[in-house]
């Protein structure tokens, strides 16, 4: 498979030109990497009216995928987020109430931004009483939707979820896509730490499983710089709005694309196309042998995203921050930690001896016979006091976690990861919601004035 980003820069530096053009950094070396970062120059292509080599280059990867259609992002999956949600609203019927996403609770806070700049109001989805869930998950199902769905007073103009989600929990989003297309709704999917499932046999994307459309974060899972991203399309929805995919996305994005990122998603599409399922399953089969091995030890595994080893500690008398430490004292660093549970993210690029580290880390706690309080989110929604738009773009000032108890949540407040928000803006700040915070280490909360 060619390259056509990648060689197009490579013959570049090759020539030696002269730089009178941006970068500022003319090609200099501070970091390494400048000789490759260019910007649209004669024969680079522009990201957002693509038509030479960055076309060439993510026609590659639509083959590769075999959606409708593909398209790079160089800002992450939160560009993508926004652009399916005004795609979605952009198709939606015209009404005359304010539009409304139906939406799973544990949602990147990139989506509360999007519902925001759109003015979008969101109707959440939450668990079932007895259901395990956590900031990171909310297991729904498609009975779930389908009720909502009538009892919803405002037709949503998308369901919303997130999967695989940050523990690495899937719903089912076949039987979730089912629902919404017998209600006529697009399954938008927050995919961004599945790209790779694509490449499982059978497929595991969501656009396999019948989603309309899902950003897929390539720099999660694959080898690809940090910002580099899919919006991916499948065929229906590709013939809706591919022609206007990428002015969506330009109205997100900055005009100056990172190159780098752009060669780097380039350079993907063949590290894909050369026996990148066979590596994928050889890391499957380490990654389930380790999840059996800790679990004949006590540890209590989830099972889930095939690449992903979340681990809740509890059951051994540990935090996850207690776990995450033991394994960086043996060199290794963790995905996520927090009270309940640790998570580690494997690829290809992982080496046998890595996964015998976190073996002889873990394997080295003794369990303890007392155990720590679990994090529980309230299953009770709080009250919305304001719309999304209105309490982001208010005048804030911060508090503490104890003060914040009624008043308005303003800008969402959260770690990254998982940069999930405990209280969505607009919501009035319940006390349950404050102590889950300090839970997070956040001591201070962005309130409305």
């Amino acid at each position: 498979m060619k390259t056509p980003i990648c060689d197009f820069v490579k013959q570049y530096t090759e020539k030696d030109t002269t730089r009178f053009h941006m970068p500022g950094h003319k090609g200099v070396s501070f970091l390494g990497c400048e000789k490759m970062d260019i910007t649209e120059i004669s024969g680079a292509d522009e990201l957002y009216d693509a038509e030479g080599i960055i076309a060439e280059s993510e026609e590659n990867s639509t083959r590769l995928f075999g959606f409708g259609k593909t398209f790079y992002s160089t800002e992450g999956s939160s560009q993508c987020i926004r652009t399916m949600l005004f795609l979605a609203l952009q198709q939606a019927e015209r009404r005359a109430e304010r539009p409304v996403v139906l939406a799973a609770r544990n949602a990147h806070k990139a989506f509360l931004y999007s519902c925001a700049l759109l003015d979008l109001d969101v109707e959440w989805l939450m668990p079932e009483e007895g259901e395990r869930s956590s900031l990171c998950t909310c297991p729904i199902t498609a009975a779930q939707v389908t009720q909502k769905l009538a009892e919803l007073e405002r037709r949503p103009f998308a369901v919303y979820i997130t999967a695989p989600d940050y523990l690495g929990y899937r719903p089912d989003i076949k039987a979730l896509a089912a629902v919404c297309k017998e209600a006529g709704i697009p399954l938008l999917v927050d995919n961004a730490h599945g790209a790779y499932m694509k490449f499982l046999q059978p497929s595991l994307h969501p656009i396999d499983l019948g989603a309309a459309m899902s950003c897929d974060s390539a720099h999660k899972t694959l080898p690809v710089l940090t910002g580099g991203a899919y919006l991916q399309l499948s065929a229906e929805w590709a013939e809706k709005v591919g022609g206007q995919a990428k002015k969506a996305m330009e109205l997100f994005g900055s005009t100056s694309p990172s190159y780098l990122i752009l060669q780097s998603l380039d350079k993907c599409n063949l590290y894909l196309a050369e026996g990148y399922s066979e590596r994928l399953n050889q890391t499957m089969e380490r990654v389930t042998a380790l999840k059996e091995a800790l679990g004949k030890q006590g540890w209590e595994i989830m099972d889930g995203d095939p690449l992903k080893l979340t681990i809740f500690t509890g059951k051994m008398g540990y935090t996850g921050k207690e776990a995450a430490e033991a394994l960086r004292k043996n060199g290794v660093e963790c995905e996520f930690a927090d009270l309940d549970g640790v998570v580690l993210m494997a690829t290809p690029e992982n080496r046998e001896e890595d996964f015998a580290k976190v073996a002889a880390a873990l394997g080295s706690l003794p369990p303890k016979k007392e155990k720590p309080a679990t994090i529980q989110m309230p299953l009770t929604l709080p009250k919305q006091k304001m719309t999304i738009r209105e309490a982001i773009f208010s005048p804030w000032e911060e508090v503490r976690c104890e003060d914040a108890v009624g008043r308005i949540c303003a800008s969402p407040c959260v770690s990254c990861p998982p940069a999930i928000p405990i209280a969505a803006s607009g919501e009035e700040i319940t006390a349950e919601m404050a102590a889950l915070f300090r839970a997070y280490g956040v001591e201070k909360i962005k309130v409305v004035k």
